[in-house]
């Protein structure tokens, strides 16, 4: 992808517009040099050229408040970089939720963006009667296994073409692996980037 972008126009940068990944609100808008690039692609986190410090940094370095990328894609023309990332709390330095001054917009919540938060709230707060938050207190390997687990039931109720089964059975599945992404650190989001490229790829393969 580096390859395909056009550094001479801006001396060397390309401007990067960062969008929410969940509501595809506009964050901020900096500017990235092939290393910026390559580091940010490399380490999933958003790293821009700074033109006034005269070197790389890591958006929230300081701060914490990181910008972790779900998507990359260039323009047509080649000079510019729109980025999908999740944010991690305010992005301004002032303290507002984008350096436009605009609050957080409300994001298109599925079902499954709701028990999402649902469990990263129980994951922050550990609350002592949350059969969540005492799963991700047992760590990854229980988790894994009831993963494993529920996949099995899932799989036993299609086998044994029990309709209702294999509804319950996934729902139960899609819940602890939703609590397995939270462990990992890993966002519904940064899945559904996978996803979103490998349907790309397969459109441009029948192209």
């Amino acid at each position: 992808m580096i390859d395909k972008l056009n550094f001479g126009k801006l001396n060397g940068l390309v401007p990067a517009i960062v969008q929410d990944a969940s509501s595809s609100q506009v964050l901020m808008v900096g500017f990235m040099n092939r290393d910026a690039v390559a580091r940010t692609m490399e380490e999933r986190f958003v790293t821009f050229w700074s033109r006034t410090k005269s070197r790389l940094w890591r958006k929230g370095e300081t701060s914490g408040n990181t910008l972790a990328v779900v998507s990359i894609a260039v323009d047509c023309d080649g000079d510019a970089l729109l980025i999908k990332a999740n944010p991690a709390g305010s992005v301004c330095h002032t303290g507002t939720f984008t350096c436009f001054g605009e609050e957080r917009q409300g994001r298109n919540s599925s079902t499954i963006d709701k028990l999402e938060e649902i469990i990263r709230d129980r994951a922050e707060r550990l609350p002592g009667e949350s059969y969540t938050a005492s799963l991700l207190q047992q760590g990854t390997g229980r988790i894994a296994q009831k993963v494993g687990e529920e996949a099995v039931e899932t799989v036993v109720a299609a086998m044994q073409k029990d309709r209702e089964g294999v509804k319950e059975e996934s729902a139960d599945l899609i819940y602890h692996l939703l609590v397995l992404l939270r462990d990992q650190g890993i966002g519904v989001s940064e899945v559904s980037g996978v996803l979103r490229s490998r349907m790309e790829k397969q459109s441009s393969k029948k192209d």
